[in-house]
């Protein structure tokens, strides 16, 4: 999240007026933490104290007060001061003599980038899901404090200004509660690199010779990663820390922070995290630049009352993903052939999903605060309605890399310019002010045409002739057969698993999720290795009837079986030399 910067670090705050926290976890066991505040010099009549709602890089309502409990609030002399509840996420405190010491015990059991963990490995704190806060003193300095008496072994990480033992400063709440907390017996190797020093913290088991072949792979990355944007940033006390978690009892995230970043894995380096965790190295410390400095305008400042909407996702998170496993195929971590090939999932998602009728990629942004973590009890129509802003611009990025490449620029350079011009002044950004920007990069027609018709609207980038340039092919499956059917067993049934998509063969025949599969063709179907057996041999256009049982009734259904929609992108082997040359320049940044 964007922040002030270094030299607003320098305060003309009174000791006095530093908002002090201690947390202590001799409770860890049962995943308990004790936190201790301390606000003084407060001139208003009643003090109201808070639980975040939100957390920085998501974009959901997370209700964190539902972990809050055995709240006390006293005055200077340990009196106990009167308290009261406006509304489920705060506490009024009256009475007071202009000095309000709270406590609280936190319950925290879920290690990832929005909440907090406690338990005897480690205690893992995102700070909206842990200490409260005074929207009405956000301005002023944070001091904490992090007690492990009862865990000797433990040591703190984070981005945070670092005092004296165990005590760290915020210069405000904005930093403070954008800036996550590690403590645990991790191990950390740096590097220096543009004249900053790059941290690597690892809580995970494996040996160090892991560890080491790790991190030369997340220098190669942070190396490519500046060779995008030809610095890095300018990280506050010279310094970024990645938080890696790789440990069975955590739950798998990556999230970025200023000058941090969360990466959560229950694959440790030895059970598979050397190959599945890198990628969101790649990604989190991309967004180092894109998201942390070049900032969408929406998002600024981060309110950590409610949630936070902007329609730049697909630039914001869609262009970070192009670059994702891009980079690791630039810093040789994964081959060409691998890239190329992982294209197509993404592909796929996005131009099969009868979902672009519905929300251009502006639109699909401003869904966040219902799919980023999100949690709801009703059922919803995702496959119909939603691509996400992750994948969907990831396909746009690619096309306008691809594009660029063809009238001889790159969307790196392109970049740059955003860098430039919005990230490193740290101004933040417009949609339209993009669209500007590919315009000055790029002609006024080309930034025109391109936003008009991928941006503002939903149609598809002409792929085919643009990935040819590059000696890679584009063909459809259409000759499999398609039913749009996902089945499971489910009590000695086969039971329809998925909503059907707008258009299948399942759509049009009135098959909903939770249909028991009876019949096909009059062949019995007992369970899922029939089924697949069964439509395994059909064709596409062939008419078929389907027997099947919902809401309590025996129905037939005649429908015509579908072809799949799916693309398949590989390289072509028999590509001439100038399109070999143009994909080699393309993978390798040139």
């Amino acid at each position: 999240m964007r922040l002030p910067l270094l030299l607003l670090f320098v305060c003309t705050i009174s000791f006095a007026q530093q908002n002090q926290y201690s947390i202590s976890f001799e409770n860890a066991v049962h995943h308990e933490a004790k936190i201790n505040i301390r606000f003084p010099e407060i001139e208003n009549d009643t003090l109201t104290v808070r639980m975040s709602r939100s957390s920085p890089g998501r974009y959901a309502i997370h209700e964190f007060a539902k972990n809050v409990y055995d709240f006390k609030a006293t005055d200077s002399e340990g009196k106990q001061l009167e308290v009261s509840r406006p509304d489920p996420y705060s506490w009024a405190i009256t009475n007071h003599s202009g000095i309000v010491n709270i406590e609280y015990t936190l319950f925290a059991n879920r290690g990832d980038g929005t909440y907090s963990q406690i338990d005897p490995t480690h205690a893992h704190l995102n700070m909206p899901a842990t200490f409260m806060f005074a929207e009405s003193l956000q301005d002023r300095a944070i001091e904490i404090e992090y007690n492990t008496e009862s865990q000797p072994d433990w040591k703190v990480a984070t981005q945070l200004k670092h005092i004296k033992g165990n005590t760290y400063t915020a210069p405000n709440l904005q930093y403070f509660m954008d800036s996550p907390t590690e403590i645990s017996n991790f191990r950390m190797k740096k590097f220096e690199l543009d004249g900053k020093t790059i941290r690597f913290v690892l809580h995970d088991p494996s040996s160090d010779d892991l560890f080491s072949a790790y991190f030369q792979k997340v220098k190669k990355i942070v190396e490519q990663e500046m060779k995008v944007y030809g610095e890095l940033p300018n990280f506050d006390y010279g310094e970024y820390t990645f938080l890696a978690c790789y440990m069975p009892n955590v739950s798998g995230d990556g999230m970025e922070h200023r000058n941090s970043t969360i990466l959560t894995d229950t694959e440790t380096l030895a059970n598979g995290g050397m190959k599945g965790n890198i990628g969101t190295v790649s990604h989190e410390f991309f967004h180092a630049w894109n998201v942390e400095r070049i900032r969408p305008k929406a998002l600024e400042p981060f309110n950590f009352t409610k949630a936070n909407m902007t329609g730049a996702l697909w630039f914001a998170e869609g262009f970070t993903s192009y670059y994702t496993n891009l980079i690791l195929c630039r810093a040789g971590i994964i081959s060409a052939e691998d890239y190329i090939n992982g294209l197509s999932g993404s592909f796929n998602y996005v131009w099969t999903s009868p979902a672009l009728q519905y929300f251009n990629p502006i639109e699909m942004s401003y869904q966040a605060p219902f799919v980023d973590a999100a949690t709801s009890l009703d059922p919803v129509n995702r496959a119909n309605t939603f691509i996400s802003y992750y994948s969907y611009g990831s396909v746009l990025g690619l096309a306008l890399d691809l594009e660029l490449r063809d009238q001889d620029l790159n969307l790196d350079d392109f970049m740059k310019l955003v860098w430039e011009t919005y990230g490193k002044p740290e101004k933040p950004y417009k949609v339209e002010d993009i669209q500007h920007l590919l315009k000055q990069y790029a002609g006024k027609k080309f930034g025109e045409d391109f936003f008009n018709k991928y941006i503002y609207n939903s149609e598809m980038p002409k792929y085919e002739p643009l990935l040819a340039k590059m000696g890679i092919n584009i063909s459809r499956k259409a000759e499999e057969a398609d039913l749009g059917i996902s089945v499971e067993n489910k009590d000695s049934m086969v039971v329809m698993t998925n909503n059907p998509k707008i258009g299948t063969s399942a759509y049009k025949g009135g098959l909903d999720k939770g249909a028991r599969i009876l019949a096909i063709n009059e062949q019995i179907v007992e369970n899922t290795e029939e089924f697949k057996k069964i439509t395994s041999a059909l064709k596409p256009d062939e008419e078929i009837s389907i027997k099947f049982s919902i809401y309590g009734e025996e129905k037939t259904t005649e429908l015509i079986v579908g072809s799949n929609p799916s693309y398949e992108i590989k390289i072509n082997a028999d590509a001439k030399k100038k399109e070999v040359k143009n994909r080699e320049k393309w993978l390798s940044g040139k």
